[in-house]
């Protein structure tokens, strides 16, 4: 089944070949080029272009190994002077290198699918057909997700191979083989580090149910215990040596963290993902507004947050919010999490769900977050959705606001019915995948949506004057819209803030008031 799955939405990648790229496009023919043409010290330090190598030492052997095979389709991209170069045969090698790379998704969404099918949590109410099923509705979820196809296979990244490599790392992990999956994410931490956003969840689950070893009396069992830690250990450690050992050898070590971790890039990125801290500056703006309206003494200060502009900005009203104000938030959302992943140990699907809520935690409350980061939240939902009604319903929340936050990277008025199709089908089929799965004896009234309730369905309701708004703002249909073109960017931002917060706010709350793990009992 996911061979046939994997093959129909490869086809429709192929359709979006000459769609609309963002300039990510060019950040990665660059890296081609660098990592073709340079010698490996120079690889984090060349700055000839602005868009400079700024993913861990995996990715970039990654960028390396394609452009082996790009030497024969058109060595004029690999010339690292060559800026801006996208001439048809580099726009169609490079999509088709991202096309091919989601081999790696297929295969972690089928190791997914396998779990459940060889972990039978929830029967489908409709046994007789296969493309009902769990394990199906989650290969579709996954391997047709509308925003990896916005984000992949119009924007241009490659988000498809490092979920194929998480989706591995969590397989294994549930089926108990928790060394292998610390291998595949420790290689995914040495791909990109956004992952980081997930390690602690890793750690302690790794530390409690792998290494935490009782002896027959129910006494710690200290030698066992350690040797467990340490085969960890090793493999997280020979994993970073040998992406990092390259540089390290060449003294580069720092030079390489300084890329990885720009922390000068200020607060939020020039589109504000819709996360906490869009309500904060919002907040700020208000308060200046009344502020002057009322004569309050406001210092001036240059520049603003709504510039559009990658860059540190302080606050006017409101304290400004330094990375360690927004790492010290981050932990300490994530702690109650945690501490219930410790203190009850035994159930793998604990794991996946602590890893949901702290992508979640860390997208809310992170420094300097993108919106595509809500994918991480987004994707492994796709798995728990398809088992419980309440996880489903959560699901539908956040897919409702997080891919509709994805809008505005595809910013061309040709796009509009591109990305308008993609996420009404991809919303339209989760919708009715998960109501077949979830059938309630008692159905919704007309005015509500399949497995949200009143306010929810107000609120998805909303998007569709987002969408007018939208088509306003590209049309230049209003003069207040012409005077403020950042309004609409601030009202997408905002809007979808409030569901991903709620969304992921519920599941959280959800995971806190799970009854503890019964080995006898039922999962669900």
């Amino acid at each position: 089944m996911w061979w046939k799955i994997f093959g129909l939405v490869s086809c429709i990648k192929l359709l979006l070949m000459e769609a609309y790229k963002s300039t990510d496009f060019e950040v990665h023919r660059n890296w081609l080029a660098m990592t073709h043409s340079l010698p490996l010290n120079q690889w984090y330090v060349n700055d000839t272009s602005i868009w400079t190598l700024d993913y861990p030492p995996f990715f970039a052997w990654f960028e390396y190994f394609w452009s082996l095979a790009a030497r024969l389709v058109d060595p004029e991209m690999l010339l690292v002077s060559n800026l801006n170069y996208d001439s048809r045969a580099t726009v169609f090698f490079q999509r088709s290198t991202v096309i091919i790379s989601d081999i790696v998704l297929a295969l972690g969404a089928k190791k997914l699918s396998h779990y459940l099918c060889a972990h039978p949590l929830r029967k489908s109410s409709n046994q007789n057909h296969k493309w009902f099923s769990p394990s199906t509705v989650f290969l579709c979820l996954s391997l047709c997700n509308a925003g990896l196809l916005m984000v992949d296979h119009v924007h241009f990244q490659y988000n498809g191979i490092l979920t194929g490599l998480l989706f591995l790392s969590i397989g294994e992990i549930l089926e108990g083989n928790h060394e292998l999956g610390a291998f595949y994410f420790s290689v995914l931490l040495n791909m990109k580090h956004i992952y980081l956003y997930v390690a602690p969840v890793y750690g302690v689950y790794l530390l409690r149910n792998h290494c935490w070893i009782e002896g027959k009396n129910g006494a710690f069992d200290v030698k066992k215990s350690l040797s467990k830690v340490g085969r960890l250990g090793t493999i997280f450690l020979l994993t970073t040596l040998v992406s990092f050992g390259p540089f390290i050898v060449h003294g580069q070590l720092f030079v390489v963290l300084r890329r990885l971790f720009p922390f000068k890039r200020g607060l939020c990125h020039s589109y504000w993902a819709p996360n906490f801290w869009v309500l904060y500056n919002i907040a700020d703006k208000v308060l200046v507004i009344l502020g002057r309206r009322l004569g309050w003494p406001l210092k001036e200060i240059r520049g603003s947050m709504t510039a559009g502009l990658v860059q540190e900005y302080p606050h006017t009203v409101l304290p400004s919010v330094t990375p360690g104000i927004t790492l010290l938030l981050t932990v300490a959302s994530m702690m109650p999490c945690l501490w219930k992943l410790w203190s009850h140990p035994g159930n793998p699907l604990h794991f996946v769900r602590s890893l949901i809520i702290c992508a979640g935690c860390s997208f809310l409350f992170g420094w300097h977050v993108h919106e595509k980061a809500i994918l991480i939240v987004i994707l492994p939902l796709c798995f728990m959705a398809v088992l419980w009604r309440a996880e489903a319903e959560c699901f539908l929340v956040v897919s409702l606001s997080g891919l509709y936050s994805l809008f505005p990277l595809l910013y061309p008025p040709e796009m509009l019915f591109v990305k308008a199709v993609l996420y009404l089908v991809f919303i339209s089929y989760s919708f009715n995948s998960l109501q077949n799965l979830f059938r309630s004896r008692h159905p919704n009234s007309s005015f509500q949506f399949p497995l949200l309730n009143s306010f929810e369905t107000i609120y998805a309701f909303g998007f569709s004057f987002l969408f007018v708004f939208e088509i306003v703002q590209l049309h230049k249909l209003s003069r207040l819209v012409s005077a403020y073109p950042f309004l609409y960017l601030m009202a997408t931002s905002f809007y979808c803030s409030l569901g991903i917060i709620y969304g992921i706010s519920r599941y959280y709350w959800n995971f806190l008031k799970t009854a503890p793990w019964k080995r006898k009992q039922k999962v669900f």
